[in-house]
């Protein structure tokens, strides 16, 4: 009876911490069927569109939406993740600084002001980042300097889904 009691103890124990175990709710992205030949596991921003699509392959994809460039800040071409960050520090580039000289030189991570929101990828031989977004409300917008903005929940997912090194194709 005790080594039943134990089993259940234990079975208890291993179901209750799959449960506790954090993982991003998957808030605004939708699986959707999308044609091409894109490899699973790549990155397609359709600007455009103003979607992020991330191919499970078999023809389907998750599907979040995005902010992206202003107009005469946009760019199309393939990249690849280079780096991963959770809660990153922002320093403006250069071409922001040109336009906002009053701006902080470096908003600290976590902080309410950071453009970058809760995590950030940034993309190689760019400037740019895939990154979450304290102002949820430029989703769907053409509202950055280049960087394809998220709400934080999908950034969280996207974050957890892919590695350095995925490719990533901007239309």
């Amino acid at each position: 009876m005790r080594g039943k009691i134990l089993f259940a103890a234990a079975l208890a124990a291993i179901a209750g911490a799959s449960f506790a175990t954090p993982r991003a709710a998957l808030a605004h992205g939708q699986t959707v069927t999308m044609g091409g030949s894109y490899m699973a596991g790549t990155i397609v921003v359709r600007t455009r569109e103003r979607h992020l699509y991330y191919v499970l392959g078999g023809g389907q994809a998750i599907r979040y939406p995005v902010g992206v460039g202003r107009a005469g800040m946009q760019w199309s071409g393939t990249s690849f993740i280079s780096g991963k960050y959770i809660r990153p520090a922002w320093q403006a580039p250069a071409s922001i600084r040109r336009d906002y000289r009053s701006g902080a030189a470096v908003v600290p991570g976590g902080s309410p002001s950071n453009p970058m929101g809760v995590a950030a990828m940034t993309l190689s031989g760019t400037e740019y980042a895939i990154h979450g977004t304290n102002a949820p409300g430029t989703i769907g917008g053409y509202v950055s300097h280049g960087c394809i903005r998220m709400f934080n929940e999908d950034i969280t997912d996207l974050f957890h889904r892919v590695g350095v090194g995925t490719q990533v194709v901007v239309q």
